[in-house]
């Protein structure tokens, strides 16, 4: 590398830009390299971004501190990727960097030795065979043929249980091999939720006998210290983590595959908002690698990009081991009569009975936390709302985050956490005894299922009222067959593998299709067709019943149908013809502010400003769906363009050339994929 005198330095700090420093006398600090710089009253670490502008005065600049030659520098490729990174999700370039850099204290502690933490020798002779079937040898084929061909995006689509993850796993262990003749080389596996590395995890280390590096929220920060290091010197081979995993510095990445492509928790809402399954597909590009899209129900960009050959499709049709896919039987709830106060019908209440008492295990969905979505007042009709959003408080039995032993009743706001103790009379009228809890939780579902399965193991899993301990305890449980009916939201739906788990029950199966949204029918679609996979996964004869009173809905026909590639298509008819993603784009402008009449002015005057033109088109402002969240007045601006216009640049200029009062922000969402 050139060593440089003058240097550009970015900082991994809400910047947009670097800034000159001198390099100290004697010193060889090239671009990439990992430095320390006074910056205002402090010190920062620092990347060398480049060349420092030699038109400056060297002497109004100042110097660079230390070069920490312990870490290896940032690699060309990475540095492209933060940069493209800031112009397409349109954020400053320094918070892009800080996702790479995530420990303020990395200096000190990275004189410190990581072996206590990390495991990086493998014993290939460990590696155990896989057992594949013919059609999975074959997917593997095509899969590992990809490794060390340069840039490819593959999709892996395979109905639920067929065996997706034991096929990926064999590109894994061709990369493994690849090691004896190149030590650095690694792989990253993305997956949307911690829930869902608990079971791979234990499959990951059943078949290669070492673990992964893990990375997500949860690791301590001297794991994460650890592992950073480990992920930089190219000590890890193979790395599972969350979307934050996408931007670590990998020493050499030869393989990318993001799990369950489709889930909706690879889309980052706050800070830097992006879509971890297209940042993946952009990483593998800059690093010249395959990437790999894993799902049984691809998202609908990913399902046209396939169709229309820019990735290439590697289907598997049937379950592996002989295993069939579950009958669905659909509970018209306009004919099936439910009992006073009961949320679940005697056709699914005898189902459950009976397949408890065969000795299986079962699964009730319903995706609402807590008890019940609403409490009101009968005797004038007052209804709790959060002060602070524009949202009803929940009622909860027991308050998210207790502990087991507590059982305080209470309110939640769902979007801002305020919280408030279970009242006893109505704040309106004063009324006693006149509240009442409106409609069901899963909470209400495990009281509900107690009056009529009182000798049944239950228990509930939804993510406000589980640490990552307590889910990992709840999986094992269930794989250990101590627990006969698991009770949960959508967390419940993916990706875990129960071999005796026979009947499936969704309660309310129309209760994601409400709304406007875009992609409402797609996402339950999705959610549905994932937990009905969860049943007789093996020998077991799998059984789903869905409660619905809309069982004409496209949807719900499309899924006892089982004709995923024509609701597939449908949807893609339905968008093309509303002119909608994939076949256009979209960005999103969301202006806050703790003033409503200044963001109001400021979201208009903003829209008189659009460059308007044949390509793009703006709709609103308007207030948000959401419109006091969490204190702060909400408008939106939703830009569409054309598939060939350059959005960033349009809407970055757009948004950056306007005045706005300091109390007001305007966050951009390029491809949004929510519209609260």
């Amino acid at each position: 590398m050139t060593a440089l005198k003058q240097i550009e330095v970015l900082v991994p700090t809400a910047i947009n830009q670097g800034f000159d420093y001198l390099a100290p006398a004697g010193s060889t600090m090239s671009a990439g390299d990992i430095i320390t710089v006074p910056f205002g009253k402090k010190e920062l670490l620092g990347v060398v971004w480049g060349q420092g502008n030699a038109q400056i005065d060297a002497g109004k600049m100042k110097e660079a501190r230390e070069h920490l030659s312990q870490f290896p520098p940032l690699s060309e490729q990475l540095r492209k990727f933060v940069d493209w990174t800031s112009w397409y999700a349109c954020a400053p370039k320094g918070a892009i960097l800080k996702m790479v850099l995530p420990m303020p204290d990395i200096a000190k502690e990275g004189r410190k030795s990581t072996s206590a933490f990390i495991e990086t020798d493998i014993d290939l002779s460990k590696i155990h065979l896989a057992n594949l079937s013919g059609i999975q040898k074959e997917a593997a084929d095509r899969l590992t043929d990809s490794i060390g061909g340069g840039f490819s995006v593959s999709l892996l689509d395979g109905v639920t249980g067929s065996g997706k993850t034991e096929v990926y796993f064999e590109a894994i262990a061709k990369v493994l091999t690849q090691r004896q003749s190149d030590p650095t080389l690694q792989c990253l596996i993305l997956l949307p939720e911690i829930a869902l590395s608990i079971q791979w995890l234990e499959r990951f280390e059943k078949r290669f006998s070492f673990k992964p590096v893990v990375w997500n929220s949860e690791i301590t920060p001297a794991r994460k210290r650890a592992s950073w290091q480990a992920i930089a010197k190219g000590d890890a081979p193979v790395v599972v983590g969350a979307r934050s995993a996408l931007f670590l510095p990998y020493k050499n990445l030869a393989l990318l595959i993001a799990d369950e492509e489709h889930d909706g928790s690879y889309k980052q809402e706050e800070g830097v908002i992006y879509h971890a399954r297209d940042f993946a597909v952009a990483r593998a590009r800059f690093e010249n690698i395959p990437a790999v899209l894993v799902s049984a129900t691809p998202s609908l960009e990913t399902y046209a990009n396939a169709k229309d050959g820019k990735y290439r499709e590697i289907t598997l049709s049937a379950r592996h081991n002989d295993a069939v896919m579950p009958d669905i039987t659909l509970l018209d709830m306009r004919k099936v009569e439910l009992e006073r106060g009961a949320f679940i019908s005697r056709p699914l209440r005898d189902e459950l009975a009976a397949s408890i008492a065969d000795g299986h295990q079962c699964m009730l969905f319903l995706n609402r936390r807590g008890y019940a979505p609403l409490l009101l007042c009968r005797a004038c009709g007052h209804r709790f709302q959060c002060p602070d959003c524009s949202a009803w408080m929940v009622v909860h039995k027991r308050a998210p985050r207790a502990s087991k032993h507590e059982a305080v009743s209470c309110l939640e706001c769902h979007h801002c956490n305020y919280r408030i103790p279970e009242p006893k009379q109505c704040p309106a009228c004063q009324a006693e005894d006149k509240l009442a809890a409106c409609g069901p939780g899963v909470e209400r579902l495990k009281e509900e299922v107690a009056e009529f399965l009182p000798q049944a193991r239950v228990a509930v899993m939804a993510s406000d009222s589980m640490a990552p301990g307590e889910v990992a305890e709840t999986i094992t449980a269930m794989t250990d067959k101590k627990i006969d009916l698991l009770i949960g939201t959508q967390m419940i739906a993916k990706g875990h593998h129960f071999a005796n788990l026979a009947v499936v029950g969704v309660v309310d199966a129309d209760l994601g299709l409400a709304g406007g949204d875009l992609r409402a029918a797609e996402r339950t679609y999705q959610m549905l067709h994932q937990l009905s996979g969860r049943a007789g996964r093996e020998q077991i004869r799998g059984r789903v019943y869905m409660q619905s009173f809309l069982p004409e809905h496209p949807v719900i026909k499309a899924l006892v149908s089982g004709e995923r590639n024509a609701f597939m298509a449908a949807e893609l008819k339905a968008r093309k013809n509303a002119h909608m993603p994939p076949f256009t784009r979209l960005a999103a402008i969301i202006v806050e502010g703790e003033k409503e009449d200044q963001v109001m002015n400021t979201a208009r005057k903003l829209a008189s400003s659009f460059p308007a033109s044949k390509s793009t088109h703006l709709y609103g402002p308007a207030p948000a769906p959401l419109f006091l969240l969490r204190g702060k007045f909400r408008f939106r601006l939703l830009v569409k363009a054309e598939r060939d216009v350059n959005l960033p640049n349009i809407v970055r200029h757009w948004v950056e050339t306007q005045e706005a009062p300091s109390t007001v922000r305007i966050k951009i969402d390029i491809d949004p994929q929510s519209f609260l």
